[in-house]
């Protein structure tokens, strides 16, 4: 049975972890997430979940204007292959949160380590990580030493890539 927020949180203040909560309309997509800009200070993040053609999986956690270009970045993180997305299936299977809600913070679901997880270097340029606590209903906040200490405790090093920012111009 995968975590919920409330476990996710009791594991947060179990660790000494300082988290801000807040609640808010479900957002699907970055579009929607920026109407909650100024009341969310701090890095905000996409999540993609990804598997290569040997059936290996990654998670990466990105600044939300990042260009990840899905042709090659199988040869960034270390797939066999170019990656695609992974279905919704998998993702409930892996990290046991739904499509609209994939997040770092679903590691904690993955306690047989089959996850990749790459981290965009530029989030930790941020005192603050925001992204969402296992529902796409809620973002929690975190300070980027506090994302470390959480990935460590769920035994997922990051792979660090400094993704560059799309520019105006890119879609």
């Amino acid at each position: 049975m995968p975590a919920t927020p409330d476990a996710l949180f009791a594991l947060l203040d179990r660790l000494g972890i300082a988290h801000e909560t807040q609640h808010h309309p479900a957002v699907f997509t970055v579009e929607e997430s920026k109407t909650l800009r100024g009341k969310l200070p701090g890095a905000h993040v996409k999540n993609l979940f990804l598997k290569d053609k040997k059936g290996r999986f990654f998670l990466i956690t990105a600044l939300e204007n990042a260009a990840i270009d899905l042709k090659t970045i199988h040869q960034d993180i270390g797939g066999q292959g170019r990656v695609s997305f992974g279905s919704a299936e998998q993702l409930m299977e892996r990290l046991g949160v739904e499509p609209g809600s994939v997040t770092p913070f679903a590691l904690i679901n993955d306690t047989e380590k089959q996850i990749t997880f790459i981290l965009d270097a530029r989030v930790l340029e941020h005192e603050r990580v925001n992204a969402h606590p296992l529902r796409n209903t809620m973002t929690t906040g975190v300070s980027r030493e506090d994302l470390k200490r959480f990935l460590a405790e769920t035994g997922h090093d990051p792979l660090l890539i400094a993704f560059p920012a799309r520019t105006s111009a890119e879609v």
